[in-house]
């Protein structure tokens, strides 16, 4: 049975569309790694409020009387988690399977993304925005930061595949 995915043309103008109301609904572009910090921030205040409440990095998150879990980009990412579902139940794409060579175990697969995930959200930490943030929404108002993230990250990404191929081929 063929796999069937949406057309890419047509997601990337759905996508640039999505990004054109996110700008005029909240005046920001779109992007999710500041969703990382809401749930620290959140954490942090359950378990120790009086550290929270000295900590200038809780205060600038959620400011005294608000929650960090109110903030957009929640949302956005609750959204983001909603809609891969859907598409996964309306496309016939939801299986509890892991999908890999023959050559791999689930384990080491699930690992391996898990660790990369991991890094991408620590360096996304790190340069202060995710590719939503920086690449898509730099790019969207011709932003030479934009471009230049956009380069290194597909840049980086090509140069480091060869030495994991064999993990996903």
């Amino acid at each position: 049975m063929e796999t069937k995915y949406m057309n890419p043309y047509l997601a990337g103008f759905l996508l640039g569309l999505i990004l054109l109301v996110a700008v005029f609904v909240t005046g920001r572009g779109l992007g999710a790694s500041g969703v990382l910090r809401s749930v620290v921030v959140a954490s942090v205040t359950a378990v120790a409020p009086e550290h929270a409440a000295e900590g200038e990095f809780y205060q600038r998150a959620a400011p005294k009387g608000t929650s960090p879990f109110k903030a957009w980009l929640v949302f956005e990412v609750l959204g983001v988690i909603l809609g891969a579902f859907l598409s996964g139940v309306v496309a016939n794409r939801l299986t509890l399977k892991t999908e890999h060579p023959p050559h791999v175990k689930s384990r080491l697969r699930l690992g391996m993304a898990l660790l990369g995930g991991v890094l991408f959200g620590l360096g996304s930490q790190f340069a202060r925005g995710c590719t939503s943030g920086a690449a898509l929404s730099g790019m969207a108002v011709f932003s030479a930061g934009g471009f230049l993230t956009m380069l290194v990250i597909f840049g980086a990404a090509y140069a480091s595949a060869y030495f994991f191929r064999k993990l996903w081929i």
